[in-house]
């Protein structure tokens, strides 16, 4: 089997975590563990659908641990893994630009943000 040829390195960090959710999902997720139903409040655009996929491909990416709890009902979080950890200075980056972008072409970054844990925002 013959490996995949990349132009440049950041195809392969994009093969992991493009896509619209999955950088979202990640931030919540440098806050600590989530249970899916967290998740679905805390991202309330994203279909279950999506969310179950998101996860299943960062967790079989070595991005996220899946730990599963043996209780009934079922319980089952997710939180970044050692691995995972490593994409934490470039989701703050990302959220850096993005608050600098919504500044210039908003005026005001918090008149268009969510009110949510990861926006900071003093009242």
């Amino acid at each position: 089997m013959q490996a995949k040829k990349y132009n440049i390195s950041v195809e392969a960090t994009l093969e992991v975590i493009g896509g619209k959710w999955k950088c979202v999902i990640l931030c919540h997720l440098t806050h600590g563990k989530k249970r899916t139903s967290e998740l679905r409040r805390l991202i309330p655009q994203i279909t279950q659908k999506m969310l179950t996929q998101q996860l299943r491909e960062l967790e079989e990416d070595g991005i996220i641990n899946r730990i599963v709890y043996n209780q009934v009902p079922p319980k089952v979080e997710y939180e970044l893994s050692d691995y995972g950890w490593g994409l934490k200075g470039i989701l703050d980056a990302l959220c850096a630009w993005g608050e600098k972008h919504l500044d210039k072409v908003y005026g005001d970054k918090y008149s268009v943000l969510e009110k949510s844990v990861l926006n900071e925002q003093l009242d």
